[in-house]
């Protein structure tokens, strides 16, 4: 930070308060989502009270859904007090809220994360980890095959990571047992499969 500032003649702090909101990272130029209402479709919003159009015949003509516009609606002063720039303005405000970053939300995943890297795993090797276990919606299944045999299967819906688990019986304490037994293996901060009823 020093070196940064001698080179711009500025004291680190005023260096720090530029450079920590986005990491030292230069942010991606910022777009407006697909799904996102756009400037004139808030516009179109606006004119509905001088129209005399329902919320639901604007969301009609937009081709949105009439809980998106009603949403938009109370959420930038209602009918009569809807102003377009002043929404997008807030709209784009919103989206550029800080997001908690996923390892200072989840410690054990952040201590998983660290023991990697402190085995000399590259970033690289971490990142891919992640993409293939971190923690989100987990669906199971039981299959079973011939002479009794049976597997668990959990598969994360998000990454479509797999874990397979052999199981002693269909009864519902072995594949809990064994699927209990298999989770342990995973960072504390993955362990939370969403079995459902067996």
């Amino acid at each position: 930070m020093r070196s940064i500032g001698r080179v711009f003649d500025r004291q680190s702090s005023s260096v720090f308060s530029v450079i920590s909101p986005t990491g030292g990272i230069r942010p991606l130029d910022r777009r407006r989502g697909r799904s996102a209402l756009s400037l004139s479709e808030r516009e179109e919003i606006s004119r509905g009270p001088s129209t005399k159009q329902s919320l639901r015949a604007i969301a009609r003509q937009l081709h949105r859904a009439p809980s998106t516009i009603s949403r938009e609606d109370q959420r930038n002063g209602g009918q009569t007090g809807y102003c377009t720039t002043t929404s997008d303005q807030a709209a784009w405000d919103r989206a550029l809220q800080p997001k908690m970053c996923k390892l200072a939300c989840h410690p054990e995943l952040a201590d998983a994360v660290s023991a990697k890297l402190r085995r000399k795993w590259s970033p690289d090797q971490v990142a891919g980890w992640l993409k293939r276990a971190f923690p989100g919606h987990w669906e199971g299944d039981l299959t079973g095959g011939s002479k009794n045999s049976y597997i668990a299967t959990l598969v994360e819906r998000h990454s479509r990571y797999v874990m397979l688990v052999k199981v002693a019986n269909k009864d519902n304490e072995s594949v809990v047992t064994a699927l209990i037994k298999s989770a342990q293996k995973l960072p504390r901060a993955l362990q939370v499969p969403d079995v459902g009823s067996w």
